[in-house]
């Protein structure tokens, strides 16, 4: 039986919000980080870019991989639950977070990048899509990356990076002269980019830290909005690469320890909501809001089960960030619109592709609670 079953429906993506969307997206500014998400919107012209040219250019920079999500190709689907500690209740309204309150999830471990087939490497950017099933039929679908922020601030300079962090084929690295000239045009650019790069590198997905990085706005019961940033931080300790895990020679080592890790128990993160206050970028996605901001644990994510993608499973939905639930709204942050563009257009593209097998073959492994 599928892992996801009646929960994991395979809902088309949301199509693009407003004709005035901007595109962007996220990628490597350091040698060997692949990018995080891909933005896209905005048709007022033929020369404006649009979800379709964003996409265009993941294929052209990865090459084509027909059914395969062209950025965060390479993953592995997982299944489990949410148990709400209660906090959240004064800060919205949404359903998961009332007292008690277990709410069924589905989602997807990955790699940020377009290549499924390529190995794996400490380094890359990961990522941890979650698709929450509250009652009613409402769902809250968000994507969250284990780097501490945003490597581009604006639509065109998503898409200047992405040609500029694109690899030659001589080296398999990108061209650093043309990285330079980017970090020299984006200065914004060049302080997240060392920011990233100073990050820890833990030693695989369960112990590792996934952040929203744009804002959002959690709407409470009396209207009172507060801005947010959240985090989902690991219960088990982060521990750091070590040179052995580097030395592996397994192209899927980092998806096979996180399926062994589920074989012998579940796997925790708890939700942590960052509390902006006056000041704190709501449209800027490359800076960091001070480390003394409140925080709140609204509860925690529990993974008991994992599965390789394959028909109707998660390797079928669109994680678009803003199919929310009502107590969360957007920010006035552009790429939030701009992601929901270009993952539709994705979405679109390979939904009627023919499907290869992933990378990741992992047999279904169930635990409590699904």
């Amino acid at each position: 039986m599928s892992l996801l079953n009646d929960l994991t429906g395979a809902g088309p993506g949301l199509g693009p919000r407003a004709v005035l969307l901007r595109l962007g997206a996220i990628g490597a500014l350091v040698a060997g980080t692949a990018g995080t998400f891909a933005y896209a919107g905005g048709w007022l012209s033929p020369g404006d870019l649009t979800q379709a040219r964003i996409v265009d250019r993941f294929e052209q920079v990865n090459g084509p991989h027909p059914g395969f999500r062209r950025n965060h190709a390479k993953g592995l689907c997982l299944a489990g639950r949410f148990e709400s500690s209660g906090g959240g209740v004064r800060l919205s309204e949404a359903a998961l977070f009332a007292a008690g309150q277990v709410t069924p999830v589905t989602g997807r471990i990955a790699l940020a990048g377009g290549q499924p087939y390529a190995a794996d490497a400490a380094a890359t950017v990961r990522s941890l899509a979650l698709r929450f099933h509250l009652p009613d039929g409402e769902e809250w679908r968000t994507g969250n990356n284990d780097i501490p922020v945003f490597p581009v601030r604006t639509p065109e300079a998503f898409y200047a990076q992405l040609l500029a962090a694109k690899p030659d084929p001589a080296t398999a690295k990108p061209d650093p002269e043309a990285l330079k000239a980017f970090f020299a045009a984006h200065p914004e650019s060049a302080k997240a980019a060392a920011l990233i790069k100073a990050r820890t590198i833990t030693s695989g997905f369960a112990d590792d830290t996934f952040r929203s990085l744009n804002a959002f706005r959690f709407v409470a019961a009396d209207g009172t909005e507060t801005l947010v940033r959240w985090a989902f931080v690991p219960e088990q300790a982060a521990t750091a690469e070590s040179p052995a895990q580097a030395a592996r020679t397994d192209k899927n080592f980092l998806f096979e320890d996180f399926a062994a890790a589920i074989r012998r128990g579940p796997v925790r993160w708890h939700l942590v909501v960052t509390l902006g206050s006056p000041g704190d970028a709501s449209a800027d996605a490359t800076l960091p809001w001070p480390s003394e901001r409140a925080s709140v644990d609204v509860g925690r994510v529990v993974v008991t089960a994992t599965e390789a993608e394959a028909n109707g499973n998660c390797r079928d939905v669109n994680f678009d960030p803003l199919v929310l639930p009502d107590g969360i709204v957007g920010s006035d942050d552009p790429l939030l619109s701009a992601r929901s563009a270009a993952y539709s257009q994705s979405f679109t593209r390979r939904v009627g592709e023919p499907k290869a097998p992933s990378a990741v073959h992992d047999t279904p492994v169930s635990g409590a609670g699904l």
